[in-house]
């Protein structure tokens, strides 16, 4: 049965945390382990989830977690996993989950992940990105997207922000052939709690990469994040979707869909929905010029224009 607004659970499984209000990355913490349950074990390297979950003399955590080094991530995963398998334990009764930030996954863990994709243990791999290391200070990441101000892409009179393109994970995982990968989004909870009960569904490693703004590093209110979250998937700055390996969809290298493909995108740069709406709302792109903004549009036409070519 899928699960719902209606019939998700009351029990709270991440809760009392030190998080920063209208914190993305909790709220997909929190929203993950409602689907996988009381029995799932979490590991979490360095980083905000770990930072704010792990408060002595509190644990935030109702199940089973532990920290990781930070490159760490996915190599815990496979080493719970596998002691698991040796008490014999069902995994399908018992997810081994991980909660990693985009530094966490893209930067510092990516080497870790790639091997357990590798030997393909049955673990879950979750990305929540909030587009840079916020927890140290709003430094870049490699899935800072362009034009971000950060610590250390400053943007001014002199400097636009970040100078270099966000990291598309997503494909870099499906490349591996792995059994299942998705991408999320907090503004789109019932799709993110699909894809987290379908992986959880699956054997083998699974990876999904949810956005999650963090208001503290992107300059926005902090009753923003849902619809900011929102807002980057309806601009088209952000897509939803699926690869299903070559075992998954009986289909020789793997399918790519999209969960959501709309018709068009807003063209009022004013209006909701517009790539650059969203922008502008956002102190971390204040120093974008025009032209620049024609530039990020022009880029995700672009590949809108692959994907609904190749996995549609």
């Amino acid at each position: 049965m899928a699960i719902n607004a209606r019939n998700i659970t009351d029990d709270e499984l991440f809760f009392g945390h030190k998080a920063c209000a209208g914190c993305g990355g909790s709220l997909a913490v929190r929203a993950a382990l409602k689907v996988l349950g009381p029995h799932a074990v979490v590991a979490l390297p360095a980083g905000c989830m770990s930072a704010v979950g792990f408060n002595f003399p509190q644990l935030c955590f109702s199940t089973n977690a532990i920290i990781t080094p930070f490159a760490a991530t996915a190599a815990v995963l496979s080493g719970i996993e596998a002691g698991l398998r040796v008490q014999g334990k069902k995994l399908e009764d018992c997810t081994v989950v991980g909660f990693a930030g985009d530094g966490g996954t893209a930067d510092i863990g990516i080497q870790a992940l790639s091997g357990a994709i590798d030997r393909n243990d049955d673990i879950l791999y979750i990305c929540y990105d909030n587009e840079a290391y916020m927890n140290t200070g709003i430094q870049k990441s490699s899935l800072t997207p362009f034009g971000a101000k950060t610590t250390t892409t400053p943007a001014g009179k002199n400097a636009h922000g970040c100078l270099t393109q966000k990291k598309n994970m997503f494909e870099i995982v499906a490349a591996h052939g792995i059994p299942y990968a998705a991408t999320a989004s907090v503004g789109y909870l019932p799709d993110f709690m699909r894809k987290v009960q379908r992986a959880a569904s699956i054997r083998g490693t699974k990876y999904i990469h949810v956005i999650a703004p963090c208001p503290t590093g992107w300059g926005c209110a902090v009753d923003d994040t849902i619809d900011i979250a929102k807002e980057m998937v309806d601009c088209g700055l952000w897509y939803l979707a699926e690869y299903e390996g070559a075992d998954v969809s009986g289909v020789p290298g793997g399918s790519f869909k999209l969960s959501r493909n709309p018709k068009r995108f807003e063209a009022d740069p004013a209006a909701f929905g517009s790539v650059e709406h969203y922008l502008r709302r956002q102190g971390r792109f204040r120093a974008l010029t025009d032209d620049e903004v024609a530039s990020v549009v022009a880029g995700r036409d672009a590949k809108w224009e692959a994907m609904r070519r190749d996995w549609v």
